[in-house]
């Protein structure tokens, strides 16, 4: 985690949606603002691209990703691999 209002991920990068079993553990664990949704489960693993960032009192990184539901915090997110490129 980065320090308070300071976020890893800007606008327009790609980023990949933590595996299943760690937004579990997330949903489960996390009894404070903007909770994971157990819709947003369906997403795990999934790579998209960030749309908007927000804090959250205190500095908490909260992110809202092109065409997926929900607040994600960066807890859930992580760096996408860049595509392989054939050419």
């Amino acid at each position: 985690m980065n320090a308070p209002y300071e976020n890893a991920y800007p606008v327009g990068s790609s980023v990949c949606i933590v595996d299943r079993p760690a937004l579990e553990t997330f949903l489960q664990t996390w009894h404070f603002h903007d909770p994971l949704q157990p819709q947003q489960l369906a997403f795990a693993g999934r790579t998209a691209q960030v749309a908007g960032v927000g804090y959250y009192h205190g500095g908490t990184t909260l992110y809202t990703l092109k065409e997926l539901p929900g607040v994600w915090h960066e807890v859930c997110l992580r760096t996408a691999e860049p595509a392989y490129n054939q050419t």
